[in-house]
């Protein structure tokens, strides 16, 4: 029996954030797959009294099907690094730096790792057009949301105000980047190595969240629409951009490749979907040959404590 086969595993979905939908049927979908696979799997929808669920239940091992605040922000990592209780995906951290754009940016950036040009704003501080570095088109994005939350196009003056107060809803700082046009690429991470590219051409002007979770709202192509030293170049670029951060175990990396192949990097998803549209089992199934349930096992197989006393 395999190490974690030996563990009672948590799966932990639902959650407190405004992606809270999208990670019950992640953790759904992980749940069966673990379940299917032979471990002693239960599923735990992850509230204030968390802790108290965790030692109630035996939990010996947790899989983290979260997305957003509370769970893939370094919060429940910190919960279970005290507890001690080994748990999959990015550590305290590189979960933190993932979710916040302004310093995962700024550590590409430390990096050498291209990333659109941007402008901070807090809450309360003006933003005009004017003083920007960059002219229209321009992206205005909170700084902590996940699955295109609250994130704006804005083509036109008159429709900025409205991005702006958009963006303001989820989040009290915002950020504010040129606009990159470029093929959406996305960079599958497992084992902390790149698993290949995948290309999503969206029915919507952009990869928002109605694209991201209706079937049929965009087109995936894999391998990715590239020539070879480009493609190879993408997958790089994504195994640069997690271990910019520190990540571990596995991660999504959405890129904007140019025309004239310059690869930035929009984010890093260190708690990526794990649904039946989602991407990263698309890559790991194209690129690696592994099943959905396979891709599951090798995550739960990972699961580890990062912080060592």
């Amino acid at each position: 029996m395999s190490g974690m086969k030996a563990k009672k595993v948590g799966v932990l979905m639902g959650g407190l954030s405004a992606e809270r939908d999208v990670s019950l049927k992640s953790g759904s979908a992980v749940h069966q797959a673990l379940l299917a696979r032979g471990y002693n799997a239960v599923a735990i929808d992850a509230g204030r009294n968390l802790a108290g669920v965790l030692q109630r239940e035996g939990i010996e091992a947790a899989f983290i099907a979260l997305h957003g605040r509370y769970g893939e922000d370094g919060c429940v990592q910190g919960l279970l690094e005290l507890m001690q209780v080994p748990y999959t995906g990015s550590g305290v951290l590189a979960s933190a730096l993932a979710m916040h754009k302004l310093y995962s940016k700024q550590a590409f950036q430390s990096c050498g790792i291209l990333t659109a040009p941007f402008c901070h704003f807090r809450r309360g501080e003006e933003v005009r057009s004017a003083d920007l570095p960059f002219g229209f088109p321009l992206v205005v994005k909170p700084v902590q949301e996940g699955s295109s939350v609250g994130v704006s196009i804005v083509h036109q003056e008159q429709d900025l105000k409205a991005a702006l107060e958009l963006a303001f809803r989820h989040d009290s700082e915002i950020l504010v980047e040129q606009y990159i046009k470029g093929q959406e690429v996305q960079v599958g991470i497992l084992d902390d190595r790149p698993v290949g590219a995948i290309e999503i051409v969206p029915k919507n002007e952009f990869y928002d969240f109605e694209a991201k979770y209706t079937e049929g709202m965009a087109e995936h192509i894999f391998p990715a629409r590239l020539d070879p030293q480009r493609y190879d170049s993408a997958l790089q670029v994504g195994l640069a951009a997690h271990r910019a951060l520190g990540c571990s175990g596995y991660s999504r990396v959405d890129l904007l490749v140019t025309d004239t192949g310059d690869c930035y990097v929009l984010e890093v998803n260190t708690l990526p979907g794990m649904t039946a549209l989602s991407l990263l089992p698309e890559i790991a199934a194209k690129g690696a040959g592994l099943s959905f349930d396979q891709l599951v096992s090798a995550i739960m197989e990972s699961a580890s404590l990062k912080i060592q006393l």
